[in-house]
């Protein structure tokens, strides 16, 4: 987790794993503004994998509306401040 600066955003690590038959992304950790909404995530990774249908969970547990903040997210269900913040695992 970083951040800039006091007044800045706070950012969130994003871990994204392939599970099933999804393609494995080159870069599977990204950096997202906490402000942003789960949709971002998703987004990102409908254009990465070229795919219109993705389940998306939240640590192999949940999908999360997409419309929550990525940092409330985190937040309540982060893990290791110091490593993947936030485990996302992408099934197409």
């Amino acid at each position: 987790m970083a951040t800039d600066s006091p007044g800045s955003a706070r950012k969130v690590v994003v871990h994204l794993r392939a599970t099933g038959d999804a393609p494995i992304l080159k870069q599977a950790k990204f950096k997202i503004s906490g402000t942003d909404k789960f949709a971002k995530v998703i987004e990102f990774l409908r254009r990465q994998l070229h795919r219109e249908t993705l389940f998306v969970y939240v640590n192999s547990a949940f999908s999360p509306n997409p419309d929550e903040l990525v940092i409330d997210l985190y937040n309540n269900f982060g893990f290791d401040d110091s490593y993947s913040n936030l485990s996302i695992m992408g099934l197409n």
